[in-house]
C-alpha cells in the first residue's frame, strides 16, 4: 500500500509540474495572457507569434524543462518494487504523460493549457534522447516545405510513435509515443481541420524551398 501511495503522489506531482504553463506564468510578469490574443493557444507558437522571440523562448524552456524534470522524477523515485499496479519501469513513461496532460489541461490555470508538444519533447530528452534528433528533422523538414507548424508538430509525434514500433522499443515507451501521437493529433484538431478547409495559417518565413524558387 505505501508503494502504491508514493507511486500515485509522484504522478500526481507530474500532472501539477505540468500544470504550470510556461506561457502563462511569463505573461503574469508582462501582464498579458497570451490566450486571450492570436490563436488562444497557451503554447510556443502564439507566445512566439503575439509576444516575440525572447518571450517564445522563454516559454519553450519552461515547457520542455518541466517535462524532462517530471520524468527524471518518475524514474528517480518510483519504488523499486515491480509488484505495485505501476511496475517501476513504468512509473517514469506514465509520468512523462502526466506532465502533459497537465500542460494541456492545468489545474492552475482554469484547465485551459497550451497543446503539449514541448513538454512531450522535454520528456523524451530524458526517456528515449535518441528519437529527439529524427522528431526535429522531421518537424524542421515539414515546416520549411510547408510552412504550417501544427502539421510538423503532429508528424514529428507519429514519427516517434513509428520508429518505436519499427525498433520494438520496451512497452512502457512504446505506448507512451503512441498515446502523445494520440494527444497531440488530438490538442492540433482544429489546425487539421483548417488544413483541411485550407484555412490554416502559414508561417511563411519558414518556407525557405518555396522563397528560394520564387527567387529563380
Amino acid at each position: 500500500m505505501n508503494e502504491q501511495i508514493i507511486t500515485a503522489s509522484i504522478l500526481l506531482a507530474a500532472y501539477l509540474l505540468g500544470s504550470l504553463s510556461g506561457s502563462l506564468l511569463l505573461g503574469r510578469l508582462r501582464g498579458v495572457d497570451i490566450r486571450t490574443m492570436g490563436s488562444g493557444n497557451a503554447g510556443g507558437t502564439n507566445a512566439f507569434r503575439t509576444q516575440g522571440l525572447a518571450f517564445a523562448l522563454g516559454v519553450v524552456v519552461i515547457d520542455i524543462g518541466k517535462g524532462a524534470l517530471a520524468a527524471w522524477l518518475g524514474q528517480r523515485f518510483a519504488p523499486a518494487s515491480s509488484a505495485i499496479w505501476l511496475g517501476h519501469a513504468w512509473v517514469g513513461h506514465a509520468c512523462a504523460f502526466a506532465a502533459v496532460v497537465g500542460h494541456v489541461w492545468p489545474v492552475w490555470h482554469g484547465f485551459r493549457g497550451g497543446k503539449g508538444a514541448a513538454t512531450a519533447v522535454g520528456a523524451l530528452v530524458v526517456l528515449w534522447p535518441h528519437s529527439v534528433p529524427m522528431m526535429l528533422a522531421v518537424w524542421i523538414g515539414t515546416l520549411v516545405l510547408s510552412g504550417y507548424v501544427g502539421l510538423a508538430t503532429v508528424l514529428a509525434a507519429l514519427s516517434a510513435a513509428v520508429l518505436g514500433m519499427a525498433l520494438r522499443v520496451p512497452m512502457p515507451l512504446h505506448l507512451l509515443t503512441v498515446a502523445i501521437a494520440l494527444l497531440l493529433v488530438y490538442t492540433h484538431r482544429a489546425n487539421l481541420a483548417r488544413l483541411r478547409a485550407g484555412t490554416e495559417s502559414r508561417f511563411d518565413k519558414a518556407r525557405l524551398l518555396h522563397r528560394w524558387f520564387l527567387r529563380k
